[in-house]
């Protein structure tokens, strides 16, 4: 569940960004977050994250609030980036391996999710080359792999589809749909 009370965002104290946005997204939810551009989606995105601080409001993941316990929000959070700032020089799997030590995912369950994700996602063959070679939907492709190794309850993608292919992005619809089935809150921007 996300749950944002009254929040509020401005960039040098003149520009408002988000205007006191109150929104619930309960668990079991796809939310599909809609605007133009510069309509404050990211700037939401990243206040929800943990990213950014709201100037106000309260902003919770599954009931805990993201200023008192930033990092026990932030554990049950899996995060998408517009546009993915990566360890270009690691290779596909060490990044993997990366996000799998930051949440502390064993090595069995690691493996089986990578696995399966990889093949999903056509993956396979490219692991273990260095990131810097990947095209921007490879890249895409393996920030949203890293970001289900810990199998969040709250899964947040600002633009997930930008730079995927049709059948990546019908694998990726499936998935945020079987998350949801499984009670957990799919949150995307588009």
């Amino acid at each position: 569940m996300i749950e944002l009370i009254g929040v509020s965002k401005t960039y040098g104290g003149t520009v408002k960004a988000v205007d006191n946005i109150d929104l619930t997204i309960p668990g079991g939810e796809i939310f599909g977050f809609l605007g133009p551009n510069g309509a404050g989606k990211t700037t939401t995105i990243k206040i929800i994250t943990g990213i950014l601080n709201a100037d106000s409001g309260t902003i919770k993941v599954n009931g805990t609030d993201i200023k008192t316990d930033p990092v026990e929000a932030k554990r049950q959070t899996g995060f998408v980036p517009d546009s993915p700032n990566m360890f270009l020089r690691l290779k596909g799997i060490e990044y993997l391996r990366f996000m799998a030590d930051v949440y502390d995912v064993s090595p069995k369950d690691r493996a089986e999710v990578i696995d399966d994700l990889v093949n999903n996602f056509g993956m396979e063959d490219v692991l273990n080359d260095r990131i810097q070679s990947y095209s921007h939907g490879m890249r895409q492709k393996i920030v949203l792999i890293g970001s289900l190794l810990h199998n969040p309850s709250v899964w947040i993608l600002d633009e997930p589809m930008t730079g995927l292919d049709p059948r990546s992005s019908f694998f990726l619809k499936e998935m945020m749909r079987k998350r949801a089935d499984s009670g957990k809150t799919v949150f995307f921007s588009t």
